[in-house]
């Protein structure tokens, strides 16, 4: 039994970091807008079948200011991960995070996905997948202020808190990319096309190779 885990561990390790595709993760402070973002994209390649938008598995209901994503209560969420059913997961204020486990094999056959995730992970991700953007949605101090305000989920005081926490946060490591969404929508969400073409563009001879 014991020798049987120990293979099914040595051939699970092997597999990584999955290769082929692209895992384009998002990241960013609360209130730089990445739903919106990542919105405009989807809906720019809604006919492109190389891109996935994956949809997060998340201890929160669904509301209509915030994106579609499946509902798991704290104790469902907890089994599905002991499962297997994540391919990542985490936790940040107060809330668990999953992305499906169909993601891997989505990137091993060539496709590119995209995720909303936390910065905390890139490492993780960076052992996952040998071919990892990373794409940071940015915006001044004043405008997420107001954009969390508005969503009214927050006291002032956990608003500050939060921007607090997220000014402290480093990015490094290759492929980054910094998109400021201060501004209109459009002028984004186009940044964030041209990186998601050329990880289209990536994955295509990568799967020429």
């Amino acid at each position: 039994m014991m020798v049987s885990a120990l293979i099914e561990r040595e051939l699970s390790a092997a597999a990584f970091p999955i290769r082929e595709g692209v895992f384009v993760a998002v990241v960013g402070p609360s209130g730089a807008g990445k739903d919106t973002v990542i919105g405009y994209a989807r809906a720019l390649f809604a006919e492109e079948s190389r891109l996935e938008f994956v949809r997060r598995v998340i201890t929160r209901p669904s509301d209509a200011a915030s994106e579609e994503h499946d509902t798991l209560a704290d104790a469902a969420f907890a089994e599905a991960e002991a499962d297997g059913a994540f391919a990542i997961s985490w936790e940040a204020h107060g809330l668990r995070y999953g992305i499906p486990a169909e993601v891997d094999s989505s990137v091993a056959n060539g496709r590119v996905a995209v995720a909303n995730v936390s910065r905390a992970i890139i490492p993780k991700l960076r052992e996952r997948y040998a071919n990892l953007a990373v794409v940071e949605i940015t915006a001044s101090p004043e405008i997420l202020a107001e954009r969390l305000a508005m969503r009214g989920r927050e006291s002032r005081g956990e608003v500050l808190a939060r921007l607090s926490r997220s000014a402290n946060v480093a990015l490094s490591g290759p492929g980054v990319t910094s998109i400021d969404n201060g501004g209109p929508r459009e002028a984004a969400g186009e940044r964030f096309a041209e990186v998601l073409r050329k990880a289209m563009a990536f994955s295509d001879i990568s799967g020429m190779i």
